[in-house]
């Protein structure tokens, strides 16, 4: 397609913190905090109990001990560690330490300390007697259990969305469009499947961390490495209730989070000791707790209904999904929702009717919160896999199948809201993977001899750029006193490189060199609104911010140039560099702008713009996987990976390509190896990463990653997202290379060698 040619969109240019980050200089919490108390936690043994007794007399007498507090120290206020905007879509379930226990590593007691070592002693001479209760450790048998995981009375939720906490509801949601009995009574075939992904751990190298300290003016000062900022500051405001306004947050450079930190994790526990001693505290979670009271990904339970004709047209799609919460609500409601409304529009174009349910339960377990995909990645593995196990009854080439019933641009997308697909190039994405990877010559089953075959699969996907109607982005733009400019953001960085690319859309629209522009954020005391780095929001949302913001600095430069020329504002443009006067040709250069903004002028040379989009504008990719699979070990070895995306412009390509290749390799992940395991008492035994297998370069292949442009009229510079929609693709590809290798469709994920071995008889295809 033809497009403009721009001076820094759409250039690969290096990352604005690269040069920091490979020269090992101090960025992240742990490096730039100060001496603190030393923050540990006391958890629960126990996946559902009350605290009888708790005796931290010996404790207390450790030296070096200054404190520790129990259920008894805190506020009896309920909260949400949710990253949501207010109000949020997750209940008010929580309490900074609770007497009910409700998981295992459920937190007991808080410990503070000059050291680590006093802290450790301190844990283990606390003495505690539990009433041990019957746990809910199966969310398929949550909804109604006599067992209740939050039987308080003071639960609860600022939106009704179906929560119930007296039937161990977190929330409901469902959605429908045409008549779906009578469409399915009236077509040819009737495929019903379930499928179940489990709680898979974000894994991401810097675990949860947060210092806190009173500062000069006896504010709460919290340095985190979080994603959402502002959110933290309204979640410690209710945890601990104080005002926002004696609250300041900031991150520095964050070690990775791919939702995890979406959640305030850790963030209340050194903030409620610095408000008890007065004293700095830091809180760092071990990779134990990381793995095991973090937040993981919602274990789901997903039931598909796809009616089509023999011709291969899919008339009607059906979804129902069960999320388990784990032991509080956070993101729960939110996340269900992704599972049939960014998996059943895929299908529009033969569509006639859907419906969508879902329920979202508490259990006994570890509790869930926002992962990379958000819903899609569960809902997507099910639908997608559906459809192939569609095109395996219908005799039909999957690629082939899917181009008779995608989306395409153009069309109104019932299952989506009804939004419109403005910007989708998904027809060609299926067009372009299908070639680079050489589909025809692929799909075939090949039999390389010593018991190995060849195989492969193809699944696409879509995401969303934002959460249309509620995300807010916002920045100020300033010019400096030498004619460059600073950029306020309260968007997080966290590998993504959001700061290097709200600068490249700042520099195109100021016409200036990226190095003109520096990035400060995020950081609650200087930094405008943003809700934060999540659900693919910045480059769309933060970045039509930076679109606006730099209009009006534009026009207000203009203005100040006015009055030194002695003109009207109109009779003047803006040209990179300078501001020309068009009759007389006489320009003000940038310097002499800000000098005279700061004499004698009523204009502030910055803006500040917010955008909120009533649209979420979908991102389309299409995924084909090549596997060597083993018969006599069931070892899969993934050879290739071809992706093709369609992110709309992306902003600057060597960073879009890093997020795809990032992401499929957390998809390969989590399909092959990554593996969730409890004990009967509800302990998870992967906790650390000797038994949670993550996925290294020598288990993905060779990745192959390309870009279909589109362009979305209401995003910067046709921009879309991209940061999700890329861990959606491995799993129900590589499930399909698997059954086109063995005959046996596995519908749970992981899939490992000993499931592929040990296969049913009733799972093969008849």
């Amino acid at each position: 397609m033809d497009r403009p040619e721009y001076r820094s969109v759409g250039k690969s240019v290096r990352k604005k913190d690269s040069m920091q980050l490979l020269l090992g200089k101090p960025v992240y919490t742990e490096d730039i905090a100060p001496d603190a108390l030393v923050v540990k936690l006391l958890r629960s043994p126990h996946a559902n109990a009350m605290v009888k007794t708790i005796d931290t007399s010996k404790a207390k007498k450790v030296p070096g001990v200054v404190d520790v507090y129990t259920w008894e120290d805190v506020p009896d206020q309920r909260f949400s560690n949710a990253g949501q905007t207010y109000p949020e879509t997750s209940p008010y379930d929580r309490l900074i330490i609770d007497r009910h226990v409700r998981f295992v590593g459920d937190v007991v007691a808080i410990v503070a300390a000059e050291n680590e070592k006093a802290a450790q002693t301190a844990l283990s001479r606390i003495k505690v007697e539990y009433d041990v209760l019957e746990p809910v450790l199966d969310f398929r048998t949550a909804k109604d259990n006599p067992v209740l995981v939050h039987p308080e009375d003071n639960w609860h939720m600022l939106c009704d969305l179906g929560g119930d906490n007296t039937r161990n509801l977190v929330g409901t949601t469902s959605d429908a469009g045409g008549d779906i009995e009578a469409v399915l009574a009236d077509c040819d075939m009737v495929l019903e499947r379930t499928y179940h992904t489990k709680a898979y751990n974000q894994a991401m190298m810097e675990t949860f961390r947060t210092f806190t300290q009173l500062d000069r003016y006896g504010r709460l000062h919290v340095i985190s490495s979080t994603q959402i900022v502002y959110h933290v500051r309204r979640i410690l405001s209710h945890a601990l209730g104080i005002p926002k306004s004696r609250i300041r947050v900031e991150k520095p450079r964050i070690g990775g989070g791919f939702g995890a930190k979406q959640t305030a994790v850790c963030e209340v526990y050194p903030a409620f000791v610095t408000m008890k001693t007065g004293r700095p505290a830091l809180c760092v979670f071990s990779r134990k707790e990381s793995q095991t009271c973090g937040s993981p990904r919602h274990e789901m339970e997903v039931k598909v209904c796809l009616g089509a004709n023999n011709d291969g047209r899919i008339r009607a799609l059906g979804v129902t999904t069960l999320s388990n919460s784990g032991a509080y609500g956070e993101h729960g409601w939110a996340t269900v929702g992704l599972t049939g409304h960014k998996s059943i529009p895929l299908y529009t174009g033969s569509l006639e009717a859907f419906k969508f349910d879902a329920n979202v339960v508490y259990t006994n377990m570890q509790p869930s919160g926002a992962y990379r995909g958000f819903g899609a990645t569960q809902g997507q593995f099910a639908v997608e896999t559906a459809v192939n196990e569609l095109a395996a009854k219908l005799g039909r080439d999957p690629v082939e199948l899917r181009e008779q019933n995608m989306v395409r641009e153009g069309m109104s997308m019932p299952a989506y809201f009804g939004e419109v697909a403005n910007a989708c190039a998904l027809d060609r994405c299926m067009q372009h993977c299908s070639d680079m990877f050489g589909w025809k010559e692929k799909f075939p089953v090949r039999d390389m001899g010593n018991g190995k075959v060849r195989a492969a699969g193809v699944a696409m996907s879509m995401q969303g750029s934002g959460i249309s109607g509620i995300d807010v982005g916002s920045v100020t733009v300033k010019l400096n006193d030498d004619g460059g400019y600073m950029l306020l953001i309260a968007a997080a960085d966290m590998g993504t490189g959001c700061d290097t690319i709200l600068a490249q859309m700042v520099a195109e629209h100021m016409e200036c060199p990226l190095e003109a522009v520096s990035v400060f954020g995020a950081d609650t005391d200087a930094s405008p609104y943003d809700s934060g780095s999540y659900a693919s929001s910045t480059t769309y949302v933060t970045g039509m911010a930076v679109e606006k913001a730099c209009t009006q600095l534009k026009e207000r430069l203009c203005a100040i140039a006015a009055e030194a020329l002695g003109c009207d504002a109109a009779e003047l443009s803006f040209e990179g560099g300078c501001v020309r006067h068009e009759a007389t040709g006489r320009t003000v250069s940038l310097p002499e702008i800000a000098a005279k903004s700061q004499c004698n002028c009523r204009l502030a040379p910055e803006a500040t713009a917010q955008h909120s989009s009533p649209v979420s504008p979908p991102p389309y990719m299409v995924g084909m996987v090549e596997i060597e699979l083993d018969r006599e070990t069931g070892v899969v070895e993934v050879l290739d990976y071809a992706a093709v995306v369609d992110c709309g412009i992306p902003i600057n390509p060597a960073l879009a390509r890093i997020q795809v290749e990032g992401g499929i390799v957390q998809g390969i992940g989590h399909t092959l190896m990554e593996d969730v395991t409890r004990t009967p008492k509800g302990a998870i035994r992967e906790s650390s990463l000797f038994t949670y297998r993550l996925p290294t370069r020598l288990d993905t292949g060779r990745i192959n990653v390309e870009f279909e442009h589109s362009y979305e009229p209401t995003g910067p510079f046709g921009a879309k997202s991209i940061g999700e929609i890329v861990i959606n693709t491995p799993g129900p590809a590589l499930a399909q290379a698997i059954y086109r290798a063995t005959g046996v469709w596995h519908r749970e994920l992981p899939i490992l060698p000993e499931h592929i071995l040990l296969a049913k008889p009733e799972e093969r295809e008849s």
